[in-house]
């Protein structure tokens, strides 16, 4: 029997939309996820991760959306299918690539405002 383990996480980013945005690409590229489809009108990125010896693949929707002229609101859901042979591996999986998206995002952030000031 198989069934999808979903999260979701919304994040208010202290940076302009247009910044953001840029460093998606790179956030995932360094993660080695793949671009399945890209709205540039919505600010939505649809990707697939990469999947691992017994582990499925996660597929994420990330939305980036602007607060004002300095602030964005980037929201990520996240689904990965899980067998009843593969639920205990897979277990917490989704949110640990949920965190790691904006862990990377944020790193990123901080770096190229360090280099930028």
């Amino acid at each position: 029997m198989a069934y999808l383990r979903k999260e979701k996480e919304t994040v208010e980013v202290a940076y302009a939309l247009g910044k953001v945005w840029a460093a998606i690409p790179q956030v995932l590229a360094s993660l080695e996820w793949t671009v399945q489809e890209t709205n540039e009108t919505k600010h939505q990125v649809k990707v697939k991760t990469k999947a691992g010896f017994m582990l499925f693949s996660s597929a994420l929707v990330i939305d980036v959306v602007s607060v004002d002229d300095n602030t964005c609101r980037v929201i990520v859901s996240a689904e990965t299918p899980v067998t009843t042979i593969t639920a205990m591996a897979e277990f917490g999986r989704a949110r640990e690539r949920v965190d790691l998206f904006f862990e990377t995002l944020a790193k990123l952030l901080m770096s190229e405002g360090k280099t930028h000031k």
